[in-house]
């Protein structure tokens, strides 16, 4: 659970709601004896949205900590119905992968299938 619609106005939200379901989760992980957490945090740095990787920061210490079996995502943006947007932007990040410059940001901010986080998870 996190805050919809992330936006740099909604610092205080994040804390108040990001922070707060990790610490919930990862409790009710341990007390129903959970093997294996996964948290979908997001991409490192996302330059506009700082407060809001920090947060995620934050959140992935208390997954770790946890002392629980974790897998930490970080997507750049999850694509669903009405946002799909991205998706415009596959061609480029084909193209800055194959440049030498660009090409270890473009593996960062590329695009992961869902089947492809479930097989490797699995």
């Amino acid at each position: 659970m996190g805050v919809s619609r992330p936006a740099p106005w909604k610092a205080a939200q994040f804390e108040a709601v990001d922070l707060a379901s990790v610490q919930a989760s990862t409790a009710a992980a341990l007390r129903a004896g959970v093997e294996h957490f996964v948290y979908v945090s997001v991409a490192h740095p996302a330059p506009v949205m700082k407060a809001y990787w920090r947060v995620r920061a934050r959140c992935e210490e208390v997954a770790l900590e946890a002392g629980l079996r974790t897998t930490l995502l970080r997507p750049w943006y999850v694509l669903g119905p009405g946002h799909r947007w991205p998706l415009v932007l596959q061609p480029l990040l084909a193209l800055f992968e194959r440049l030498p410059a660009t090409r270890a940001t473009a593996r960062r901010l590329g695009f992961v299938k869902l089947s492809q986080m479930i097989d490797t998870l699995v």
